[in-house]
C-alpha cells in the first residue's frame, strides 16, 4: 500500500537535496583552495602550482555540472509537489532564489568559461582573477540558499496576507528577512563545514597519490597547502557549532531538546548526553552515556539552569492551542538526536585527525606514515556525510512546521496530486540519478588516474605564450632560467 502524499513528497524532496547537496559544498572549499594554489603560483612563478590548480579546476568543473543539474530538478519540485507552500513563501523564497541567481550563479558560471577554458587564452593574473570570482560566486550562491531556508527556520521581515488557503507571506523588510535570528549562524557553520569538504578532497586524492608513489611533488605540496587548511575550519567548525546551538536553543527549543533526548524538565542543569538511545514512551534515554550539567553550560554559562525540555509548552512557537498536546509539536525524536550526534561524531574526528595530521607535517614525518594516508583517502567522506546529517537533523528537528510556527508541512503539498504521481517521480528521479552519480564517479576516476600536468611542460608552454610575464618576473626575482626548476622542483 503506498504512502501518503505528504510522507513520499517528504521522501522525494529529501532525496534529491541530499543527492545536490553532494556538490556544492564540494565547489566552495575547492574553489578557496584554488585560490591559495593559483596565488601561490603567482607568488612564486613556480608551475607545480599552476598544475596543481589546472588539476583542481578539472575536478572543479565536473562537481559543478552535478551540482547544476541536480539543483534544477530540486526547484522543480516546488511547483509540483509542494505548490500550497511555495505560495505561501513566494514572495519571499523568490526574492532569496532570484539574488542568488543574479549575484551568485551567474557570476559563477560567468567566469567558469575562463577558469576551464582560459588558461591559454588570458594572462596569469587575469586567470587568478577569474579563479577568485568563481569561488566568491559559490560563496554567494551558499549566501543566498541559506538565508532561503534559515527564513523558514526563524521567519522575520514580513506579514501574512489573504485568508485560508489564499494566505501567503510577504516581505515588509527585505534586509530583516536576510539576516533573520538563524541566518549569520546556520551561514558560517555551512560555509566552514564546506571548506572542510574541499580540504579533505585534497587531502585525500594527494594521499592517494603518495601510497602509489605518483605525482609526489604535487601530493606532498597539496597537503602542505591542506593540511593547515583543514585543521583551521575543523576548529572553526567546533566553534561555529556551538553559536548555532545556542541561537537554536533561543529561537527553536523543541529542536534542540529533540537533538538531546532532553524530555522532561527539571531543576538543577541539564546533562549532555554523548549517545544513547531515546526511549519516547518512558521519556528517557536508553544506554546513554551523559556529562552531568554540560547542556546547561553550553547553553547558558552555567551548570545549574535548566535548559527547556520537550514536555514545555514553550516550544510551541506562539504558544500551546487550547485543546492541543505538547507531544502533537514534537518532531520524530529519534532521527533527530541520532543524526546530530553522528554529526557531532564525526565533526570531533575530524578535528582529531587534523590536529594529528598537521602535528605529522610539522615534524616531517607525516608522508611516511602509510597507516595516516590509508585513512585520509576514505576521510573524505566524513565532511560530506557530516554535512549531510547535519541538515537532515536541521529539517527533521522543525518539524511538524515546514516554516516555524507559520505552515505545517501536512498544509503545503500540492492538491492536485496523488500518491502514484509521487511514487512514480521518485523512481524515475532514483535511476536517472543513479546513472548521473555512476558517470560522475567514472569520469572523476579518470581525471584522478591520469594526474597533473608536467610542471616544467606547464612553464615550456607558458615562456612561449607569455614572454613579457617571464622577463618582468626575472628582472624582478633576478632568475632567468626555469622557475621551477629554481625551487628545487621537477616533473
Amino acid at each position: 500500500m503506498l504512502a501518503d502524499v505528504v510522507t513520499l513528497s517528504r521522501i522525494q524532496f529529501g532525496a534529491t537535496i541530499a543527492f545536490h547537496y553532494l556538490f556544492p559544498p564540494l565547489t566552495i572549499g575547492l574553489g578557496l583552495l584554488m585560490v591559495i594554489m593559483e596565488g601561490r603560483f603567482l607568488l612564486t612563478r613556480n608551475y607545480i602550482y599552476e598544475s596543481m590548480a589546472k588539476f583542481w579546476t578539472r575536478i572543479f568543473g565536473l562537481i559543478f555540472a552535478m551540482g547544476t543539474a541536480s539543483g534544477i530538478v530540486m526547484e522543480f519540485q516546488f511547483g509540483t509537489n509542494w505548490a500550497t507552500y511555495s505560495r505561501y513563501v513566494g514572495d519571499v523564497f523568490g526574492s532569496a532564489l532570484a539574488a542568488e541567481g543574479i549575484f551568485a550563479f551567474f557570476l559563477e558560471s560567468g567566469f567558469l568559461a575562463v577558469l576551464v577554458f582560459g588558461w591559454d587564452k588570458v594572462s596569469p593574473a587575469m586567470h587568478f582573477f577569474s579563479t577568485c570570482m568563481v569561488s566568491l560566486g559559490s560563496i554567494f550562491s551558499a549566501v543566498w540558499i541559506v538565508v532561503a531556508n534559515s527564513w523558514q527556520q526563524t521567519p522575520a521581515g514580513f506579514h501574512v496576507v489573504g485568508e485560508g488557503l489564499r494566505q501567503r507571506a510577504e516581505i515588509t523588510d527585505f534586509w530583516a528577512v536576510v539576516f533573520n535570528p538563524s541566518t549569520v549562524e546556520r551561514l558560517t557553520h555551512t560555509l566552514v563545514g564546506a571548506m572542510l569538504c574541499g580540504g579533505f578532497l585534497v587531502l585525500s586524492v594527494s594521499a592517494y597519490y603518495l601510497l602509489k608513489g605518483r605525482h609526489l611533488d604535487f601530493a606532498r605540496r597539496s597537503i602542505g597547502i591542506a593540511m593547515p587548511f583543514t585543521l583551521v575550519f575543523a576548529l572553526l567548525a567546533l566553534l561555529t557549532g556551538h553559536s548555532n546551538g545556542k541561537m537554536i536553543a533561543k529561537h527553536q527549543p523543541g529542536k534542540l531538546a529533540a537533538f538531546e533526548g532532553h524530555f522532561v524538565t527539571a531543576p538543577g542543569g541539564t546533562p549532555l548526553y554523548l549517545w544513547g538511545v531515546p526511549n519516547v514512551a518512558e521519556r528517557r534515554v536508553d544506554y546513554g552515556v551523559a556529562i552531568p550539567g554540560m547542556l546547561s553550560f553550553l547553553v547558558h554559562g552555567d551548570f545549574k539552569t535548566p535548559v527547556t525540555a520537550l514536555d514545555d509548552p514553550a516550544i510551541v512557537p506562539g504558544g500551546l492551542p487550547p485543546g492541543e498536546h505538547v507531544e502533537d509539536y514534537w518532531p520524530p525524536i529519534q532521527a533527530s538526536f541520532q543524526t546530530y550526534h553522528a554529526m557531532v561524531a564525526l565533526g570531533m574526528l575530524m578535528i582529531v585527525l587534523a590536529v594529528v595530521g598537521q602535528g605529522l607535517l610539522w615534524r616531517g614525518k607525516l608522508f611516511e606514515q602509510r597507516w595516516l594516508l590509508r585513512i585520509l583517502v576514505v576521510a573524505v567522506a566524513m565532511p560530506v556525510l557530516a554535512g549531510e546529517l547535519g541538515w537532515t537533523a536541521a529539517e527533521i528537528g522543525r518539524q511538524p512546521w515546514i516554516v516555524w510556527g507559520l505552515l505545517k508541512t501536512q498544509d503545503a503539498v500540492s492538491k492536485a496530486i496523488s500518491a502514484t504521481d509521487v511514487t512514480a517521480s521518485i523512481i524515475m528521479f532514483g535511476l536517472i540519478y543513479a546513472m548521473l552519480l555512476l558517470t560522475w564517479l567514472y569520469v572523476t576516476d579518470r581525471k584522478i588516474r591520469h594526474g597533473p600536468d608536467d610542471p616544467a611542460e606547464l612553464e615550456r608552454e607558458a615562456r612561449r605564450r607569455w614572454p613579457g610575464w617571464f622577463a618582468a618576473a626575472a628582472e624582478r626575482t633576478g632568475k632567468r632560467g626555469s622557475m621551477t626548476e629554481a625551487h628545487g622542483e621537477g616533473a
